[in-house]
């Protein structure tokens, strides 16, 4: 991995002591403080609807951008230029050819692996880089449904799809607990959460961050993976995943679907070249499901990228 670049001024940030002495429990503190306070490298996701990852990759190569490419995603790159930061305005990017998305940020879809013709469900969708990152999965074949509880979030959302090329989409305005008695093949809940694993990309999650908020958060993330697994068919799979490091937002919340669920199992995760953590099974008192082993925890000095936690369920027919 390449040399970490500290964010200027990040000495004046304080940690609240709780939340040091929680994640010295889970993790190498240290390196992770270290990452958190670090830049995060950029990188971009090539839309092949629109040209191949050869011939795109080759024609932003030729404005000087240096592309080295993401292990785990193969239209994934993470790219720098010695001279500009400004991968966001160029060509490419404006005719939807590439989608600028953090490199972990790509996990959910490819664990999902929507097909071709599918119906697929993005319950929390907005801005949609995974949204757009299955459309183009599924070749712009099958039906996507883009949904999203917020409507000014729709905007973001909408201009991404259509600056995509995508014609397989169709979004929707609702609370996810709102979906009632449908059957889709797959589902993706990138559940709304405390951000614990992008702080060096949102450093203000430091000065809100509490076990309570993260408490709170992991009521709603059950109420909306339980709908999740409701509207699955059977013998559908559904991805649930969320960029926090809390083991109440991710262990505990799918430990509840499969306490709740005797039909939900867990699936093994695996994606080569990607460095993971393994799952938290056991934190303050609470024992989790062994089958949670079977998911992915990623911290943010794993691979230098975001922290994240996938999950892939199954409902057994």
């Amino acid at each position: 991995m390449p040399a970490l670049t500290l964010i200027p001024n990040t000495e004046t940030i304080e940690f609240k002591p709780g939340m040091i002495e929680r994640y010295s429990k889970l993790t190498d503190w240290e390196e992770f403080k270290k990452y958190s306070l670090s830049y995060p490298r950029r990188s971009i996701r090539i839309n092949t609807v629109l040209g191949s990852v050869k011939e795109i990759k080759a024609g932003i190569e030729a404005k000087g951008w240096k592309l080295d490419q993401i292990p785990w995603c193969k239209e994934g790159f993470w790219v720098s230029n010695p001279t500009r930061r400004d991968i966001g305005n160029l060509l490419e990017h404006h005719l939807g050819k590439i989608y600028v998305q953090e490199a972990a940020s790509m996990l959910p879809p490819l664990v999902l692996n929507p097909q071709p013709g599918e119906v697929v469900l993005d319950m929390c969708a907005a801005p949609g880089s995974k949204t757009t990152q299955m459309g183009i999965m599924m070749e712009n074949k099958g039906l996507v449904i883009a949904n999203d509880v917020e409507g000014i979030r729709l905007q973001s959302l909408g201009i991404n799809l259509q600056r995509s090329c995508l014609t397989n989409m169709l979004i929707s305005l609702m609370h996810g607990k709102r979906f009632y008695q449908f059957g889709f093949d797959k589902i993706l809940l990138d559940a709304p959460c405390s951000g614990t694993g992008t702080i060096r990309k949102s450093l203000k999650t430091v000065r809100w961050w509490s076990p309570g908020s993260v408490r709170s958060l992991a009521r709603q993330q059950k109420e909306l993976i339980k709908r999740a697994f409701e509207n699955l068919k059977a013998g559908g799979e559904m991805v649930y995943s969320t960029c926090s490091v809390e083991p109440e937002e991710n262990e505990g919340v799918v430990d509840y679907l499969l306490k709740e669920f005797p039909e939900a199992d867990v699936m093994k995760v695996k994606l080569s070249r990607l460095k993971t953590s393994a799952p938290v099974l056991e934190f303050e008192g609470m024992v989790y499901d062994a089958r949670l082993s079977k998911a992915i925890r990623i911290w943010p000095q794993d691979n230098d990228t975001e922290g994240f936690f996938v999950a892939k369920i199954r409902k057994r027919e």
